[in-house]
């Protein structure tokens, strides 16, 4: 599914940029290309972040 439509960033790509360690808006708008254009995928983007990061730090405490 595509999450930016303006620069063609598919959900994989941007769940690949999360996975490596991103954990911003910022981070993921400059690694993938996403956000520049419209801004409507930044929502998309930070409640994928949301997700994963919270995912990270709850594995992370369970260590």
């Amino acid at each position: 599914m595509y999450v930016c439509v303006c620069k063609a960033v598919t959900d994989k790509q941007v769940a690949q940029a999360i996975n490596q360690g991103l954990c911003s808006r910022r981070q993921v708008m400059e690694c993938t290309g996403a956000g520049g254009v419209c801004g409507k995928c930044s929502s998309s983007i930070k409640a994928m972040l949301d997700e994963k990061c919270q995912n990270r730090a709850m594995r992370a405490q369970a260590a």
